[in-house]
């Protein structure tokens, strides 16, 4: 499949341009929700291919990180900070359980340890960018990357499609959900892709303590480091997230001295919730079949019942405690 989608683009790369170039602006109108945007991708990844696929996965990095800041301007300091103390306590818990269950699992269905270690690290945090500062410390090989990384989109897809679904039907409060969906689902795209397919609030949140859940990528960085043995690695911060907060410091507190940024905020909002779209559209889009198909069933189901217990376990938690 994935060889016809390349041999597609290379025998009609203007129809694949064409087609490509037509996705992406339908991304960035009212028409494509996130989830829908994500199955475009994969759908054009299989058939007509991606004919910048070289640029893909750069592209993808920038896009989610300035529309998370962007996403910032539209934040309440306080409710963000509010939301951040309590992810902070239920990130340390499920992030120390999982990556404890996920060495177990490792164990059981004997797979390799570097590779069980990065799905784990997915699962725990956040998804691709803790995969890939983990693996820059255990210097990987590429098939252990890709496993891991493959593990972890087919379950993030997943979970954008159905976690939404879910929480109305157990009448979950804004609040609730964007605490259960940082903590439950891997990437920090699709985490803010199902707050904003839930409700504004829920956005807020999801994407607050997901940030805040990221990071936990430092000292689970060093932790690699030492119990690896692989010592003087260098360790990727994720300093975007401090632009994020200096965003919210902006839009919370100065528009009432400068006027134009009540005007602009909205905008500023808007134009990175549209870039969260088209962010999900590249990754899927940048998903080689490939990558999919070598991703073999006992990585699989680590990642599986990895997933099923921090989703049931935060889903009990937030209902208990958040009420």
């Amino acid at each position: 499949m994935a060889e016809n989608s390349t041999s597609f683009s290379e025998n009609y790369p203007l129809v694949s341009k064409v087609v490509f170039i037509v996705s992406t602006i339908l991304c960035l109108t009212p028409l494509l929700s996130p989830p829908i945007a994500l199955l475009l991708g994969l759908i054009l990844a299989q058939t007509t291919g991606h004919p910048f696929r070289q640029y893909n996965h750069r592209a993808t990095q920038i896009l989610l990180q300035v529309s998370v800041v962007g996403l910032g301007f539209g934040m309440n300091c306080i409710t963000a900070l509010h939301a951040g103390k309590e992810g902070v306590l239920f990130s340390a818990v499920s992030i120390c359980t999982t990556l404890l269950l996920g060495y177990g699992l490792g164990r059981i269905f004997k797979i390799d340890p570097k590779t069980s270690h990065l799905i784990s690290s997915g699962t725990a945090i956040c998804g691709g960018s803790a995969i890939a500062a983990v693996a820059k410390v255990l210097n990987t090989e590429e098939k252990q990357t890709s496993v891991a990384l493959g593990t972890v989109f087919i379950l993030n897809s997943i979970a954008l499609f159905i976690f939404p679904p879910i929480g109305h039907a157990l009448h979950m409060t804004q609040h609730q959900f964007g605490v259960w969906a940082a903590i439950a689902i891997h990437d920090t795209s699709s985490v803010v892709g199902a707050g904003k397919s839930y409700g504004t609030e829920a956005l807020q949140i999801a994407t607050t303590v997901k940030l805040v859940r990221a990071l936990w990528i430092v000292p689970l960085a060093v932790a690699t480091a030492l119990l690896f043995k692989q010592g003087g690695k260098k360790i990727k911060i994720p300093y975007f997230i401090l632009f994020f907060v200096l965003a919210m410091i902006i839009g919370t507190y100065l528009p009432p001295y400068i006027p134009f940024l009540s005007v602009i905020i909205p905008y500023l909002t808007m134009a990175a919730q549209k870039g969260l779209t088209l962010t999900l559209f590249l990754i899927g889009a940048g998903s080689s079949y490939k990558m999919l198909k070598s991703v073999g069933y006992k990585p699989l189901l680590q990642g599986v019942i990895l997933w099923i217990f921090i989703s049931t376990t935060a889903l009990w938690a937030v209902e208990s405690i958040l009420k």
